[in-house]
């Protein structure tokens, strides 16, 4: 790689927020923007499970902080980016909406409030924490790119999970609408929609026969790695995508098109 071609990805100078950070994604993206030179924010409901990879940031010569983030409550928001922009001493203009909840059920046996939970994060969480941000920005006159992390359930269907895969259709919806209404202000929005990326937690789901079938559907017949989210992050985050917004980026193997 040029180093012409490594500066359109440089993140140097900017200061990042990713929420549900305590997360095995939002770790990821965290390290990621982090190597790229970006100041990173590490936000979510629970501190404790954050402390751990602030110090490894740090540790590898980066800079993060963290910040409790409730993305339901106005009030945590507001707080949340006062603290961001005092400690690192300057604007929010990268955002990372990855604070996600899933309750599977199917439709017959959804409860309404678990329904009601499941939107609230997904949805009005990634609008709330969009909007405080792109405000700021505007009052500042800064730039911004803001990153929604959406699903490939999103754009197809599976069983037992209507909640999820609504809140994620909208969710895309949301991010063509915000890119339409904040362009012009040069706040850039999209989304990426991963498809099954393996973690701790599915790992033993994957290995079961019916986990198995699942993969087969998968046309690269494998799962996806937690790093191969990182092109398409730092492609949105960076000024190699400074002409995209409101672009729906799927990292999924090629599962959304084989239909399967």
């Amino acid at each position: 790689m040029s180093l012409a071609t490594q500066d359109i990805f440089s993140l140097k100078g900017n200061v990042a927020l990713v929420t549900g950070a305590s997360g095995v994604l939002g770790s990821q993206f965290a390290r990621a923007l982090s190597r790229a030179g970006a100041k990173v924010v590490l936000a979510a409901r629970r501190i404790e499970n954050m402390t751990g990879l602030a110090q490894s940031i740090r540790d590898e010569g980066g800079i993060a902080s963290v910040v409790r983030l409730d993305v339901v409550e106005k009030s945590s928001i507001e707080k949340c980016f006062d603290l961001c922009e005092s400690e690192m001493q300057g604007p929010v203009d990268i955002v990372v909406n990855n604070s996600g909840l899933a309750t599977p059920s199917t439709l017959l046996e959804q409860n309404e409030s678990d329904w009601d939970s499941v939107f609230g994060v997904n949805l009005t969480g990634a609008m709330l924490v969009a909007k405080e941000a792109s405000k700021r920005l505007i009052k500042s006159e800064h730039t911004g790119s803001i990153i929604n992390i959406a699903s490939i359930l999103g754009l197809r269907q599976g069983t037992g999970v209507s909640a999820y895969a609504a809140s994620k259709a909208a969710l895309i919806q949301l991010t063509k609408q915000q890119a339409l209404e904040w362009a012009r202000h040069g706040i850039r929005v999209n989304a990426i929609a991963p498809g099954y990326i393996e973690t701790d937690l599915n790992r033993e789901f994957f290995a079961s026969d019916q986990g198995k079938a699942l993969v087969k559907r998968i046309p690269m017949r494998r799962l996806g790695d937690q790093s191969e989210l990182d092109g398409a992050l730092l492609l949105l985050a960076s000024s190699a995508g400074k002409f995209m917004t409101g672009s729906v980026l799927t990292v999924d193997g090629g599962h959304l098109v084989s239909g399967l």
